[in-house]
């Protein structure tokens, strides 16, 4: 990420959202979250101590102990606190005992935020209880119910990551862009004279919106406090319109508009300031030509006939005894007073000769829209018009002399004073909001709010500029939090369709920091195993084990990792590992079933593996593994293990696999080959799975198809000897040699000690004639298996061109 937010404002978001999720009894969220805070920055004790209560509430007891249990120099009384809880847990009380004294010894400790007082929420929210919902639905064997609370889960609150990991263990694969919708880099609000370069959209037919302080982060800068994807919220105008299209017919140059804008846009100020203080505010040229008005609708007595010499030549020098004069200039022709009457009550009250407009408020906004517009047109019909409203709204179109603009200064406090009195109560109410939000001294310093609008060039002091930045910080850590969340949300929906190159891809993308967390590790290991790459899951394994020595998360897969690189000491001391952090956990005994298979120990292996279902019913592994150990002794056995493991989990393809090599062995080709597809739906990727459908293919006569099958898991994966080898076998039944021989060739290079391999070559070089290889080739076998000379003798005693079986292989 480019952008990195202060560590600060990235610490207050991360503690909220951990302890949001701890207080609603997300304790797996809150994990994740808080690694997230603790990968950001380690040496900080309370990123430490928020990690560890996470872990410790989720039951890692163990892996929160491991963070605390720290040398007596970098320790403080907090992780020493902490580690009492742990030992409590463990039921060490005199190391609990001990650690609380040692607490107790530094009076002068202050409390870490993640350990200091705050206000919990007395109930969870709505999307808390969804997610909750989910979970219970998911290990109540209710996929639908489970995906329905999940998805009305993310939808209220995207960060909850308990309900996206739980619609991928469903396969109901969300659209990331659906949940978590890219979002742009917040811009930091400058001040106006930055901006003098950038054009501000002023008010036209369509309407103009601007960003509301709430939804931008209000109390804290959050930008994703309500946050609705399916209903994302419109950018409003503080008023009682939606759109300023109406002010075309008062204000055709918009000289008199003083728009509000958003924080990222500064004001213009030479757009909104009237245009010179030398002229008159009422004069014709101010307003622009004379467009088409709405006519008043309220009827004025007409108590003079118009007078052409009245109306065009008004007073030189009016004072402050010429009322009667402007009040009869504008009775004599109610039209004009009506076209006049708006735009010079605005001018009247909200300017002042020689002084530019102050920026709007959002109150005052709201109640000049709505009270001095309004009213204007809003006097019954047939009354006489009052004095004060003669004063306002009276004035002639034509322009006056320069001198008019003196007598008017004079004039305005007699205007405000008339305001304060309790003539109109409408008049009351528009002279009030004028008087607070339009003065014509600059507000106090104090009065700003880091949330309004931006200030002129005169009022923008160093308490904005650090409100702004405050506000700019806290936007950042919001946006890192959210990026950050999307991009794991990619990588994990990546490897829920065992897409293993694009996991790998996503997780590149990630910020160094949590490339090196244990999570994120855990990922790399599974992917790769997942790709049947078992040195580099082995890497990854290991690295998770130097960073959390006492995890017990995906444990089950580095075991049978290790069972399939016959690693038995190390596997050994893994399972006992395992065993001392936590003799109740499933992952601990699928460790040892997996130990007692490798021995060949089948009957210990399969008790521990039915210990693993006991201590978690919902774990398919332990029921697969189970089936796995039972497939050579009784098949009916297994198939109820492999339908066990089904019902604990839809999605797992090595029950499915399982099963269709049950029904292969009972002769049952149809019902083989639609449980080995069912398991390439799940994982398309496995190269495995591709070649078990491509031998039942092969078992009901299609040897085209499969050839096109086995072609396709070779094109996935080169390197695995097995479908190499299970190609080469059907090249050779359809007699293609010259391909079934490369294919063996590069077996003998990568696996020279396979007999099975060396003996189908020597058959092949026989079929093809060449007696010199074949004899080369069987020398090396017999050297390879000195107990094979039955089958090298069977050998010489096949004719050339004839069409070989499978009865030679061992295995």
């Amino acid at each position: 990420m480019q952008h990195e937010p202060s560590l600060p404002h990235l610490a207050q978001r991360f503690q909220s959202l951990v302890w949001s999720c701890l207080d609603a009894d997300l304790t797996k969220t809150a994990v994740f979250h808080a690694e997230r805070y603790y990968a950001v920055d380690q040496h900080n004790h309370d990123s430490r101590h928020l990690y560890a209560t996470a872990l410790l509430r989720e039951g890692q007891t163990y892996s929160a102990l491991n963070l605390v249990n720290q040398p007596s120099t970098i320790r403080c009384s907090g992780c020493l606190e902490i580690k009492a809880k742990c030992c409590t847990a463990l039921g060490r009380h005199r190391q609990a005992r001990e650690a609380l004294e040692a607490s107790m010894q530094n009076p002068a400790y202050a409390p870490s935020g993640s350990t200091s007082q705050r206000s919990a929420q007395p109930f969870p929210d709505e999307a808390a209880m969804r997610c909750r919902s989910g979970n219970m639905a998911l290990k109540g064997n209710m996929p639908e119910k489970a995906s329905s609370s999940f998805r009305q889960a993310l939808a209220l609150n995207p960060y909850l990551w308990e309900a996206f990991e739980g619609l991928c263990a469903l396969g109901s694969i969300p659209e990331i862009d659906e949940i978590f919708p890219p979002v742009p880099l917040p811009v930091k609000r400058a001040p106006p004279e930055d901006a003098q370069g950038k054009t501000v959209p002023v008010a036209s037919g369509a309407g103009f919106f601007t960003p509301d302080p709430a939804n931008l982060g209000g109390g804290g800068g959050n930008l994703f406090r309500a946050w609705k994807p399916e209903q994302p919220q419109p950018f409003r105008i503080a008023g009682p319109r939606d759109s300023l299209a109406t002010n075309d017919s008062f204000y055709p140059d918009n000289s008199f508009q003083v728009q509000r804008v958003a924080r990222s846009q500064p004001t213009k100020l030479e757009t909104l300031q009237p245009p010179a203080p030398s002229r008159s505010l009422s004069s014709t040229d101010e307003g622009g030509p004379n467009p088409k008005r709405q006519r008043s609708t309220a009827r004025q007595p007409e108590l003079a006939k118009p007078s052409t010499t009245a109306n065009l030549n008004p007073p030189a020098n009016p004072s402050s005894n010429s009322l009667a004069s402007k009040s009869n200039t504008v009775l004599d022709n109610p039209v004009k007073k009506a076209r006049a009457r708006p735009a010079l009550s605005f001018a009247n009250i909200f300017s002042s000769s020689g002084r530019r407009s102050q920026p709007k408020s959002t109150v005052a906004s709201s109640r000049t829209a709505g009270v001095g517009v309004g009213k204007s047109n809003a006097q019954p019909s047939g009354l006489p018009t009052r004095r004060s409203t003669r004063l306002l709204s009276g004035t002639s179109t034509k322009q006056a002399p320069p001198s008019k603009l003196t007598g008017r200064g004079r004039r305005r406090p007699s205007v405000n004073t008339r305001s304060r009195s309790t003539e109109s109560e409408a008049e009351e109410d528009v002279f009030t909001v004028s008087e607070v939000a339009y003065s014509q001294s600059p507000p106090p310093a104090t009065a700003a709010s880091p949330r309004s609008d931006s200030p002129s060039p005169s009022t923008w002091t160093a308490a904005h500029e650090q409100a702004a930045q405050d506000e700019y910080d806290a936007e950042l850590a919001d946006h890192y939090v959210y990026t950050l969340t999307r991009q794991f949300a990619r990588a994990t929906c990546a490897l829920a369709v065992y897409d293993c190159q694009g996991c790998l891809a996503e997780l590149e993308q990630l910020p160094s920091v949590h490339q090196a967390s244990s999570w994120v590790l855990a990922m790399v290991g599974r992917v790769h195993y997942e790709k049947q790459d078992f040195a580099s899951a082995e890497r990854a394994f290991k690295e998770v084990r130097t960073l959390e020595p006492h995890r017990l998360w995906d444990m089950e897969v580095y075991s049978t990792l290790l069972w399939h690189l016959q690693r038995t000491v190390e596997l050994s001391f893994l399972a006992q590992e395992l065993l001392s952090i936590n003799p109740q956990s499933a992952q601990a005994w699928i460790a040892v079933g997996n130990l007692f298979s490798l021995q060949k120990e089948r009957s210990q292996a399969l008790t521990c593996f039915r210990r693993a279902a006991q201590m978690d019913p919902t774990c398919a592994y332990a029921y697969t593994l189970s089936g796995h150990e039972s497939i050579d002794e009784d098949l009916d056995k297994a198939i109820n293990f492999f339908q066990c493991a089904l019902r604990a989990d839809a999605r797992h393809y090595n029950a499915w696999y399982g099963l269709g090599t049950c029904y292969l062995r009972m002769s049952k080709i149809r019902l083989a080959e639609y449980h080995y597809r069912k398991a390439v739906e799940i994982h398309p990727n496995n190269a495995v799975l591709l070649g078990c459908v491509g031998m039942a293919v092969e078992r009901r006569g299609d040897r085209a198809a499969a050839l096109a099958l086995f072609n396709d898991a070779v094109k996935l994966a080169p390197d695995n000897a097995l479908v190499r080898y299970r190609r080469a076998k059907i090249l050779v039944s359809m007699r293609k040699y010259e391909s079934a021989v490369q294919d063996l060739e590069y077996l003998r290079s990568s696996t020279p000690e396979e007999s099975n391999v060396v003996f189908q070559l020597a058959k092949v070089y026989r079929l093809l004639g060449n007696e010199v290889k074949s004899a080369q080739t069987l020398a090396i076998a017999r050297d390879i298996s000195p107990k094979s000379l039955n089958k090298i003798k069977k050998l010489l005693d096949t004719v050339k061109d004839k069409r070989g079986d499978d009865k030679m292989d061992e295995g």
